[in-house]
C-alpha cells in the first residue's frame, strides 16, 4: 500500500512537471497567434480555441484543489497523532480524530459516524456542559453563581445541545482538516445557531436572554463580533478535542445499555422542552397582566411561580 502511494505520489509529481511545460510551449504558441488576429477575416477558431484553454484551466483548477485537500487531510492527519502521541506522556490526550474513525469503522457500534444515536447524545451532553461551563464563566467573571438553564428541570440549556449538535454536523466532514477551517465553520455555524435562537425567544415570547447592542460589530444585538470569534475558537476546540473525547467515551458504552440510555435522554429532553415551552409562555402572560383561563395554566402557575421561573431564567427579560 505505502509503495502504491508513494508511486500516485511520484506519478502526479511528473504529471505536475509535464503541465507546466506545456504551459509554457502553449504560451509561446498563443503569443505567434496574437499577430494573426488583426489579419484574420474569421476569428470563430481563435475564440473557440480561448473556450477550449478555460475549460481545461477549469479541470487543471479542480485538480489542483483536490490535491490541496487531500495534502492538507493527510499533514492534518500526521500532525494530530503526532500530538496525541507527545500530549499522552504529559496529560491524558484526546484521540486524533484519524484513530476514533478507524475505531467506528472496526466496531459495530451503535452511535458511529454521525448517526441519529450520536447525535442525540451530543444534545443531551452538550445541554449540560454548556450550562456548567457558563456557570464557572459566570462565577470567575462576576464572583457568583447565576443560573444559565434553559429548561425548568436541571442544568440543560438546549441551545448549547443545539450548538453542539450544528457544530458536529457542519465541522464532521473538516475534523481531519487544518484549524482555520473549522475556526472559519465555527464562526459561521456558532452566529447562525445564536441569531436565530434569539430571534425565535423574541418571536415565541417577545422576550430576550441576551443582548449585544452595546457591543461594536453587532447585528440587531443578537449577534456581535467578539462572541462570533469565540464560536470559532470553540469550533476548533470542539472538533479537535472535545467531540474526539466524547466519541471515544460514547464507544465505550454498550449497544444495548446505549440504546436505552439515548432513549431515555431524548424522552426526558423533549418532556422537558415542552413543559418549559408551558412554563416560559405562562409566565410572559402572568408579565401581561392575563389570568389563567384553563386548570393547566392553573396548574403551571402553581408549579412554576414568578420566584422559580427568575431564578432558571436569571437574564430573561420581556
Amino acid at each position: 500500500m505505502k509503495e502504491e502511494s508513494g508511486k500516485d505520489t511520484s506519478e502526479l509529481e511528473g504529471l505536475g512537471q509535464e503541465a507546466l511545460a506545456a504551459t509554457g510551449r502553449l504560451r509561446q504558441s498563443v503569443q505567434e497567434i496574437y499577430a494573426e488576429i488583426p489579419d484574420t477575416e474569421n476569428l470563430d477558431n481563435f475564440e473557440q480555441m480561448a473556450e477550449e484553454l478555460k475549460e481545461t484551466a477549469g479541470k487543471f483548477a479542480k485538480a489542483g484543489t483536490e490535491i490541496f485537500m487531500v495534502s492538507d487531510e493527510l499533514s492534518t492527519r500526521c500532525r494530530d497523532t503526532r500530538q496525541q502521541r507527545r500530549k499522552r506522556k504529559l496529560i491524558a490526550a484526546a484521540p486524533a480524530n484519524g484513530t476514533i474513525d478507524l475505531e467506528e469503522r472496526e466496531g459495530n457500534h451503535f452511535a458511529r459516524g454521525l448517526g441519529p444515536c450520536k447525535l442525540l447524545l451530543i444534545l443531551f451532553i452538550g445541554s449540560f456542559a454548556g450550562v456548567v461551563v457558563e456557570l464557572m464563566w459566570c462565577l470567575i467573571r462576576n464572583g457568583y453563581l447565576e443560573s444559565r438553564s434553559g429548561l425548568v428541570y436541571g442544568p440543560f440549556n438546549l441551545l448549547y445541545g443545539a450548538g453542539a449538535v450544528a457544530l458536529t454536523v457542519c465541522l464532521y466532514r473538516f475534523r481531519n482538516r487544518s484549524g482555520w477551517i473549522s475556526f472559519l465553520g465555527g464562526m459561521l455555524v456558532g452566529t447562525v445557531v445564536e441569531y436565530l435562537c434569539s430571534w425565535g425567544q423574541e418571536l415565541l415570547f417577545g422576550s430576550r436572554s441576551w443582548d449585544y447592542s452595546a457591543m461594536p460589530f453587532n447585528l440587531n444585538g443578537r449577534v456581535c463580533l467578539l462572541y462570533s470569534v469565540f464560536w470559532g475558537v470553540l469550533g476548533v476546540f470542539w472538533i479537535k478535542d472535545l467531540y474526539p473525547r466524547m466519541a471515544q467515551w460514547i464507544l465505550k458504552i454498550p449497544n444495548k445499555i446505549g440504546k436505552i440510555l439515548t432513549v431515555a435522554a431524548t424522552v426526558f429532553l423533549i418532556f422537558n422542552g415542552i413543559v418549559s415551552l408551558l412554563a416560559v409562555n405562562r409566565w410572559s402572560e402572568r408579565v401581561a397582566g392575563e389570568a389563567p383561563d384553563n386548570s393547566l395554566e392553573v396548574l403551571l402557575d402553581e408549579r412554576f411561580p414568578d420566584e422559580r421561573m427568575e431564578s432558571v431564567y436569571a437574564n430573561m427579560d420581556f
